[in-house]
């Protein structure tokens, strides 16, 4: 006789060391014991008899406990054994559980971290962190669809303004997720389908001053900018150098080399993952041994004020020049690039490799190999002493007279 839902809430235990058994049909029954109600049933597979736990009483109902008989019978029907396949699911909901899309994020940035710079990678932590895992971080990587990402990450940085972020984050959660199907985590990257979902951003290169007369009153804004000696260092640096940003800002003492005016900046830390030679011209060596008292103590040429553990913020030479009065669509840190590369091809008549090679641009010879980091050192090494000569002019207010173009 099947069971009701009265008997089976009313029922109670007897002191039987076992329990008692009360039958409902199809090999299930209630098995009452002092410690509680559970679900059971028996069934036979391959020949050898078996029990399978169908829940506990109340929080599974009869009618619940039922449901579960039928797909066990379901499967036996299928020749599958209901009990394997209950714990197959249940170690399924554990690697889910584990598989985090932190948990994922992570080991990509550790699997990957040789194919990025130093600081790309610190900067690619630091935006999935701050942006990402505290809202789909916690979730399974195979439970995350387009919309958690869309509404959860991609629309909270739109409402504060920083579109090209947005979509900046998703790409790097695509990427996340490509390694999650790499690895058989997930069956796609769901981000595909955001597509046209974000608000757009208009492409734009990076703001530059490259009209010599405005270059001349740049850098006298620059030599009377006050304040913290670090800042105004890599301020007065920046231009002399025309590395990226963040690589400038990463810069560490013992990549240095004062005496030998050179500055080699490890393939680690590079976007093209080649090492990289700086020669330095006399202006740019006095700046750096006039920092030295301040900061040469520690790692980094340029530490945060706040700490010298770490490098400056990424925002410093952008924050001197809008303090300077010049906004983000006049000129920026990494305009400085652009800045060289045009006055040193157009005005000054530098050798067009040379500059791409200084700016850190693979540049082949005719058989199409690429240049080696010391290729043409002598040659870059005079063009960078040109380039400060002619910068000071400009600040000192000289006529703008083109410096001959040398071999």
């Amino acid at each position: 006789m099947a069971l009701t839902d009265t008997f089976v809430r009313q029922v109670k235990a007897t002191e039987k060391a076992i329990g008692d058994k009360y039958a409902d049909g199809g090999g299930m029954y209630l098995l009452v014991k002092v410690a509680g109600k559970y679900w059971r049933m028996d069934y036979s597979f391959g020949g050898k008899r078996k029990t399978l736990a169908l829940g506990v009483y109340p929080d599974v109902s009869l009618a619940k406990a039922r449901q579960r008989r039928e797909k066990a019978r379901e499967l036996l029907a299928d020749n599958i054994d209901p009990g394997v396949a209950k714990r197959e699911e249940q170690q399924g909901k554990t690697d889910a559980a584990a598989n985090t899309f932190e948990t994922v994020s992570r080991e990509w940035l550790s699997k990957t971290a040789n194919k990025r710079a130093a600081v790309t990678q610190a900067k690619v932590t630091s935006w999935l962190e701050k942006d990402v895992f505290p809202f789909i971080g916690k979730l399974p990587v195979s439970t995350i669809r387009a919309k958690d990402v869309l509404d959860k990450v991609a629309r909270r940085m739109e409402a504060r303004g920083i579109h090209e972020s947005a979509h900046r984050i998703v790409q790097i959660c695509s990427q996340v997720f490509r390694y999650a199907v790499a690895v058989g985590l997930v069956e796609r990257d769901v981000t595909v389908d955001l597509r046209g979902a974000l608000v757009s951003v208009d492409k734009t290169n990076y703001a530059a001053i490259t009209e010599p007369k405005q270059v001349g009153q740049l850098m006298r804004s620059i030599h009377s900018y006050g304040g913290h000696p670090t800042p105004v260092a890599a301020l007065k640096l920046t231009p002399l150098v025309f590395v990226r940003p963040g690589e400038l800002r990463a810069a560490e003492w013992a990549e240095l080399d004062l005496d030998a005016a050179e500055w080699r900046i490890p393939a680690s830390k590079m976007k093209m993952k080649v090492e990289h030679l700086v020669p330095l011209s006399r202006q740019a060596v006095e700046i750096l041994r006039a920092l030295q008292p301040f900061s040469g103590h520690g790692r980094y040429v340029f530490p945060s004020i706040r700490t010298g553990e770490r490098c400056m913020s990424e925002n410093t030479i952008n924050a001197a020049l809008r303090g300077m009065g010049y906004s983000n669509e006049v000129m920026t840190a990494h305009g400085f690039r652009a800045m060289a590369r045009t006055i040193m091809d157009e005005v000054l008549g530098e050798r067009a490799d040379l500059i791409e090679h200084q700016l850190a641009h693979t540049v082949k010879d005719p058989n199409g190999r690429a240049y080696n980091r010391t290729s043409h050192l002598p040659a870059r090494r005079e063009m960078m002493q040109r380039w400060a000569d002619y910068l000071d002019k400009l600040r000192l207010g000289a006529d703008v007279i083109p410096i001959n173009r040398t071999a």
